[in-house]
């Protein structure tokens, strides 16, 4: 009995030891939690939004005092690692992101012009999305002028850099004047990559590219004037709060539309891209399309429908027109095209239709598939024109009839090629589908007709796609001189695995997207929208 009341005892003090060592790990836990909460909190009041638009750019200024004759590779590695931490610095920005506020968050302000323009950055669900993918993209291209990019590599380099701030730039921009700075801005290192870079054209296409969205802002620079005037301010928080006077709504709506409709490309200003895309370097290709489309894009759910929504409803047929026309008209055009990356480019035009007509169906659903259509078609399309530029590489021609066959010889680039195809044209398992598929039922939910002719761009869309995909990969090998490819290397092999991954991670699980962009889509759009129906009934009154 002795023993078992002494075991009994051991027993006891086992149990209170383990209580106690519970009760430390907790109390360890709570302050881990605490500090993390602390510094999250000290986190909100530092400028990491301000450091994600500037870092790019300082470190352009190292890449300055590299000698290129000495060293090409520490120009690269400097580059490299400078994109690689602001991904990282995204990321997590996107980790700590609040997916329950639908306000913006880690605002910056600061007075600049004597008052009359503030310097007012910050993010919301939509933003921090667009913004990720810009880093993403940007060390990628990086990556890519391992064996494109042999003039100049440190003035390629710094111009991709000084890109993406300003890409950044326009995402968080949380004032007009501010955005379109930033907005503008990025037109010169673009037209400095495909005018220095570019192919035989690249003089006439750098201009048609630059005049084409120069010319376009213009009105937009007015309509930005105009509402200083009318309302003081250019702080676009404010002005959602405070809203713009109905008289004025439809000749802004008009001036900000101009500046998009040349950016998106919309059907008829579309021209300027299949030059552009044709004869920019592969790195300037898919930065055009991944992310310097993407911004018209953004514009129009920022600032079309938030600061115009009663004209976003008088003029939702004229984009349902122009977006339907793009679609239909620009994939007959891409079925007939012998150039892969003009083929590529006109798909892209036939996609962004798809996100206008979406944006406008003022649809949750509608919206929503917007964003992930373009978050989705940023990946894809920069993956396609990555892969036009492996064989272009090898065979210094980007004619389809040069290929065929080479299933056998590459096998590698074709199952990565032929994923990317499958996303393009919307495959079920592919974030091509996601954001199609959403947009397709807010216009149904809308107008039937319009979804109907829109569905059809899907069957042309796969029909364009196949075609491509069939002619370049199989067939019989006519061209001999095909023999003497290789399969990717270690670098492009990791470039196409980088977007191969979310592109169908997001396929299969686009959760992370939707619940990013679902609290703005659903509480800070939708107020803009029933104001614009208030407003709109008031004038039918």
């Amino acid at each position: 009995s002795a023993a078992s009341d002494v075991y009994k005892r051991q027993l006891k003090c086992c149990k209170i030891s383990k209580w106690v060592y519970l009760s430390i790990r907790l109390y360890y836990a709570f302050r881990f939690f605490s500090h993390i909460n602390n510094f999250n909190n000290k986190l909100m009041n530092f400028p990491i939004i301000s450091s994600l638009i500037l870092l790019p750019i300082i470190g352009s200024f190292f890449l300055i005092f590299i000698k290129p004759e000495k060293s090409n590779n520490s120009i690269k590695y400097v580059a490299l690692f400078i994109s690689i931490a602001n991904l990282i610095l995204s990321i997590y920005l996107w980790i700590v992101f609040d997916q329950n506020n639908p306000k913006f968050q880690f605002v910056e302000s600061r007075d600049w012009m004597s008052g009359i323009i503030n310097y007012k950055v910050g993010i919301d669900g939509i933003s921090i999305l667009f913004v990720v993918l810009t880093t993403l993209i940007t060390p990628l291209c990086v990556i890519s002028v391992n064996s494109t990019i042999t003039y100049r590599l440190k003035d390629f380099l710094l111009a991709i850099l000084v890109m993406e701030s300003l890409m950044i730039g326009v995402f968080c921009s949380l004032d007009l004047v501010i955005f379109y700075l930033f907005f503008e801005g990025g037109l010169i290192p673009m037209f400095l990559i495909i005018g220095i870079w570019g192919g035989a054209r690249r003089v006439y296409s750098a201009f048609k590219f630059f005049l084409y969205t120069l010319l376009g802002s213009v009105l937009m620079l007015v309509a930005i004037i105009t509402i200083y005037w009318l309302n003081g301010t250019t702080d676009v928080v404010e002005l959602y709060n405070s809203g713009i006077d109905i008289k004025y709504q439809n000749l802004l709506w008009l001036a900000f539309f101009s500046s998009f409709a040349v950016k998106t490309p919309m059907w008829p200003v579309h021209t300027w891209l299949p030059d552009a895309h044709v004869e920019a370097p592969t790195a300037g290709s898919v930065l055009l399309a991944a992310i310097l489309l993407k911004m018209a894009g953004y514009g129009f759910i920022r600032f079309s429908l938030g600061l115009f929504p009663a004209a976003s409803e008088i003029f939702t047929p004229l984009i349902y027109t122009l977006s339907v026309i793009a679609i239909i008209f620009t994939s007959f055009i891409a079925l007939m095209q012998e150039d892969m990356k003009k083929l590529i480019a006109y798909s892209s035009v036939a996609h962004m239709g798809y996100v206008t007509l979406g944006i406008f169906t003022i649809q949750q659903q509608g919206i929503e598939g917007s964003i992930i259509q373009m978050i989705s078609h940023g990946l894809v399309s920069a993956a396609l024109f990555l892969c036009v530029g492996v064989v272009y590489d090898r065979m210094h021609s980007r004619l389809i009839n040069t290929y065929g066959g080479i299933v056998s010889i590459i096998p590698k680039y074709s199952i990565l090629f032929m994923l990317f195809t499958l996303a393009a044209l919307g495959l079920p398992g592919t974030s091509g589908f996601v954001g199609e598929f959403l947009i397709l039922m807010g216009a149904f939910k809308d107008n039937f007709l319009v979804a109907v002719i829109a569905s059809l761009g899907v069957i042309i869309g796969a029909a364009y796609m196949l075609w491509l995909y069939k002619r370049v990969v199989f067939g019989k090998l006519i061209n001999t001189d095909l023999k003497q490819m290789f399969d990717l290397n270690r670098s492009e092999l990791f470039i196409l695995s980088c977007l191969a991954v979310p592109t169908l991670f997001f396929g299969f699980y686009p959760d992370p997207l939707i619940n990013t962009i679902e609290a703005v889509s659903y509480t800070h759009l939708r107020a803009h929208e029933t104001r614009g129906n208030l407003v709109c009934r008031l004038l039918l009154e």
